[in-house]
């Protein structure tokens, strides 16, 4: 997976195994203790990727207290991104978790919305969610149709309404679900242009990975006029 990552031109990769839910083993000094042997393989291999502690955290009561003690860890524990998983069947209000995260100095980063079934129910959740501060990370498969129309479509539809900030891999094994962007890149690309394809792809993750504000540009107003195209069928 190393391998095939470095060579789509991917130089940082954030590993987000999951905490808390049913993973509870997942402790933030082992992901970190496991990243560093990674890191020491890849040197002794020559491959140039660089890897980062972090973690897809499932929401639940003891989230906040977890990740100010660093035992959930933050992306690329810089103590700033919190990437956070929903259950993929139903949508969760995210507002009182909102306001706790930025009370304590953090701020969400919500994982495929593109795949969660409420979300999907309803798309226009995820526009206040972004108004309050919440930063979307939509799945570069989701964008090239991996995971069903539906899922692609809505990927492409937040695209297109500036609501996306990371496309991520999500990457789970070297056959299926692998760890490579330049599809979805290009697909940006076509939709809103090269530009901001490096937003999402380079220049936004990078700030995570060094643990600075994401560099949010104001949305464009939608076209208005007299007359609206829409597709028929």
């Amino acid at each position: 997976m190393a391998r095939m990552a470095a060579a789509d031109g991917t130089s940082i990769i954030i590993a987000t195994p999951h905490q808390l839910g049913n993973f509870g083993r997942n402790r933030g000094q082992i992901i970190r203790h496991r990243c560093a042997e990674l890191r020491e393989l890849l040197d002794r291999h020559d491959i140039k990727l660089q890897v980062l502690p972090g973690a897809d955290v499932r929401i639940e009561p003891e989230m906040i207290a977890k990740l100010k003690s660093g035992e959930v860890l933050t992306l690329a524990d810089r103590h700033r991104h919190v990437l956070l998983e929903l259950p993929h069947e139903v949508f969760l209000p995210l507002d009182r978790l909102l306001d706790r995260l930025k009370a304590a100095g953090l701020t969400g980063v919500l994982s495929h919305p593109e795949r969660n079934q409420g979300i999907l129910a309803r798309p226009r959740l995820v526009e206040p969610l972004v108004a309050a501060g919440c930063l979307m990370q939509v799945t570069a498969g989701s964008l090239t149709g991996t995971f069903g129309s539906q899922a692609k479509r809505l990927a492409q539809s937040l695209v297109e309404q500036q609501l996306v900030h990371f496309i991520a891999t999500d990457a789970h094994g070297a056959k299926s679900r692998r760890p490579l962007l330049r599809s979805a890149f290009d697909c940006v690309s076509q939709l809103v242009g090269h530009e901001t394809a490096v937003d999402l792809c380079c220049r936004n993750p990078a700030a995570v990975a060094a643990g600075k504000p994401v560099d949010i540009k104001p949305r464009k107003p939608a076209p208005t006029g007299w007359f609206r195209w829409k597709k028929v069928g």
